[in-house]
């Protein structure tokens, strides 16, 4: 059989905005992906050389190794307030913090709130996999009626710990945010809109326009006790029921 000579054209790969350094992320979780279309991100409008990326405490707080561009480790819960500071002490910097539900919307609650109500110029990707992943599997502020964790080993009770917060739906209440929106990675159509959010998000900061956050539903098949497959149709199906996937607010 004849050998073609035709050259072969690479149509994907690595980011350069990521380095080579291994994640850290279970297999399966969907942080991997994530991680990967905000350096894809980054790559596509120019701007690695005036990014700061924010890691939080969580799944991700080793995200400063694995992007090119520069990064500071926050404590937990104070991305938002840090990527604050960031921005304000130089705005020609395109600013995103990285924070999970735990972070983002439990101990973070008072900077997630104010940095938006601000209308801070920055980007927010918010994690969103109903559990505190990197800690021990604890109940979160997101985590669904029913959900069994560490701390709920009989499944989240409302009588006793209240209703699954819909923070993005708090945050679009505001009069500041450009833009709010929720996501999701379980199959090819979600990960295409995620991209395209993502990519709304940090334009909407290099064109000024203000505070943009964007939810990602993700998986967390180590501490929901699911294979991979299984935590995908969980997510389509039973999380989008209580987080529903679509723009809160686009005022850009």
């Amino acid at each position: 059989m004849p050998v073609s000579t035709e050259k072969m054209v690479k149509v994907f790969g690595r980011p350069a905005s990521l380095t080579e350094a291994r994640f850290t992320y279970c297999p399966g979780c969907h942080h991997g992906i994530l991680t990967r279309i905000i350096a894809q991100t980054i790559d596509e409008l120019g701007i690695v050389e005036r990014t700061v990326g924010i890691a939080p405490v969580g799944c991700a707080v080793f995200a400063y190794l694995w992007y090119r561009c520069d990064a500071i480790q926050a404590s937990h819960g104070r991305a938002s307030a840090v990527a604050t500071g960031v921005k304000r002490a130089n705005p020609n910097l395109i600013v995103f913090a990285y924070q999970g539900d735990g972070d983002f919307a439990s101990i973070g609650t008072a900077e997630s709130i104010h940095a938006a109500n601000r209308g801070e110029n920055i980007t927010v990707i918010f994690v969103n996999n109903q559990v505190y992943g990197m800690t021990g599997g604890e109940m979160a502020p997101t985590s669904l009626v029913g959900q069994k964790t560490t701390t709920t080993p009989d499944g989240r009770d409302p009588a006793l710990f209240g209703y699954p917060i819909r923070f993005s739906e708090m945050i679009a209440q505001l009069d500041a945010p450009v833009y709010v929106t929720r996501q999701a990675l379980y199959d090819t159509k979600r990960i295409m809109d995620a991209t395209k959010a993502i990519k709304k998000a940090f334009t909407n900061q290099l064109e000024g326009k203000g505070y943009s956050l964007v939810e990602v539903l993700a998986t967390c098949p180590t501490n929901w006790r699911m294979k991979p497959t299984e935590a995908n149709k969980h997510v389509a199906e039973v999380v989008t029921k209580v987080f529903p996937l679509g723009d809160l607010i686009d005022r850009g």
